[in-house]
């Protein structure tokens, strides 16, 4: 019987397949109305938590809302006070001003009434001029315009003595001002540009470290000197004394380049005719980037940008020049700071003041190269560079060959003044100083009344004695003023002169 086993068999297959199939199926449905179940759990929940939200801003809504309106409130009433205080100010201006017009219509009466007695008291007044002038030409037997010409000449005296002794109180306060703020000015420049000066000179020495030196540096048949002198333009003296070579010019670069280069021959120790060759070269690409860099450093210190490269070239020339003594570079800077610091006082144009300062002695680095004044080549200068007009004048008034049209001007030639004499910026010769004193003297003798004169204390003071008979005090007064003047315009000097006129009187009588 296996074909009823078979059937059998896939009875129970089927019946296996449908029980396992209702079963699936009723599990997926069990698992479908579970998940239904907890979505509809979690719409809920959502929906709650959404409406505990929606309460909860609601409640913040309204309190924010209370919040604004409270500060709305608080900032009207604050407007609202101040509103007030307005109101009550302009009240108490209007009174104010009530008042102030009532005061102004009194003082306008009380003048009105002052100005009728006035008028009245002039005419009075007049009146008794009237009959003073005929009272008192019939006493002193003078007409009026006698008795005029009498008392205007006795007026003219005291005026005269009047007028000189406010001349000389105006005079001395102004000096002792002047004084004060000059020390001042010249102390703030000698603290911010402080610097070592040295002799103006025309040699400069190189140390050897042997005489046997000299023979190489003067090489065989003297080619070597030959050629550093053909080379640089300087004359090297080789003299008796002892581990030392001086170099000679002029030309302070010429100098500079020469005394670089033989110091790098002598510390290599080769000298022959292509090695000096080489070294002047390297040292005057050396030189010439020290002039730009001294250049640079001078226009950053005085505090002056926008210069053209040249300019900055030239200047930085300066460098190796001197005056009396003083480093012009290092004069220029001073100047420049000077002329800004009088410039800030005077309400002027201190970038300006600083820049004619710096430049002001330009064309003193070109006066070895090109014929004219230092002053008509710093001119030609600065006007190739397209420098402003106020510097242009201010280089050319400095020296007094253009008159001041700019207040810049003007301010360059003190600060100029101020750096040339102040104590330690310059030295002065021996044949200069004695002429200085000699003029000095001179001019004082060459005013009538003169008796003698001594210039003193290295000729910062100039003492005048005169005769008593032919000048009186008012006179000495004058003469010393006009002295002082004449000094100003006929010298050149550091510093100031000290100007004092002597009178004296003896009577003498003998007891017998």
């Amino acid at each position: 019987m296996p074909s009823d086993t078979f059937v059998t068999a896939a009875l129970a297959g089927l019946i296996g397949f449908l029980l396992g199939y209702l079963l699936r199926r009723y599990v997926a449905e069990a698992r479908i109305k579970s998940a239904e179940e907890a979505a509809r759990r979690i719409i809920a929940d959502g929906q709650k938590e959404a409406e505990a939200k929606k309460r909860e801003a609601i409640v913040e809504a309204k309190d924010e809302a209370f919040r604004l309106k409270r500060e709305a409130e608080r900032e009207i009433r604050e407007q609202r006070a101040e509103l007030q205080r307005l109101e009550r100010r302009v009240v108490q201006r209007e009174e104010s001003l009530e008042r102030k017009s009532e005061s102004q219509e009194q003082r306008d009466r009380a003048l009105a009434q002052r100005e009728q007695e006035i008028v009245k008291a002039r005419e009075e007044v007049s009146a008794l001029a009237a009959r003073q002038q005929q009272e008192l030409e019939r006493i002193s037997s003078l007409t009026s315009e006698q008795a005029r010409e009498q008392l205007l000449r006795q007026v003219e005296e005291q005026v005269r003595s009047d007028a000189l002794q406010i001349v000389k109180k105006v005079e001395n306060e102004a000096r002792e001002d002047a004084d004060r703020r000059a020390r001042e000015i010249i102390a703030l420049a000698i603290q911010r540009t402080a610097a070592d000066h040295t002799a103006d000179m025309t040699v400069s020495v190189v140390p050897l470290p042997n005489d046997d030196m000299k023979g190489r540096i003067i090489g065989r048949e003297g080619r070597n000197i030959r050629t550093l002198e053909g080379l640089t333009g300087v004359d090297l003296i080789i003299d008796d004394t002892p581990e030392a070579v001086t170099l000679s010019s002029f030309d302070p670069i010429r100098r500079e380049i020469a005394k670089l280069a033989l110091e790098k021959l002598i510390a290599d120790g080769r000298i022959h005719p292509a090695r000096i060759e080489e070294m002047v070269e390297k040292s005057q690409r050396e030189i010439d980037q020290r002039i730009k860099e001294e250049g640079e450093r001078a226009a950053f210190e005085a505090g002056v940008h926008g210069l053209h490269p040249e300019e900055v070239k030239l200047l930085g020339r300066l460098r190796f020049r001197y005056s009396y003594g003083q480093n012009i570079l290092q004069h220029s800077v001073e100047v420049a700071i000077l002329g800004g610091l009088l410039a800030g006082y005077l309400d002027a144009d201190v970038q300006l003041a600083k820049r004619a300062g710096l430049l002001h002695d330009i064309g003193k680095a070109l006066t070895h190269e090109v014929e004219g004044t230092h002053i008509a080549i710093g001119v030609d200068i600065c006007r190739r560079y397209h420098e402003p007009p106020e510097v242009l004048n201010a280089i050319a008034y400095h020296h007094g060959e253009e008159e001041a049209k700019y207040i810049e001007a003007i301010i360059v030639a003190a600060a100029d003044a101020i750096s040339g004499s102040r104590p330690g910026a310059r030295k002065e010769t021996a044949e200069l100083y004695v002429k200085r004193l000699e003029n000095l003297e001179r001019i004082a003798t060459s005013f009538t009344g003169v008796e003698k004169a001594y210039a003193i204390q290295a000729g910062r003071e100039v003492r005048v004695i005169v005769k008593p008979g032919e000048v009186d005090d008012l006179t000495a007064q004058a003469l010393a003023r006009d002295l002082a003047k004449k000094i100003e315009e006929e010298l050149e000097y550091p510093g100031q002169i000290k100007v004092t006129v002597l009178r004296e009187t003896r009577v003498i009588e003998y007891a017998r």
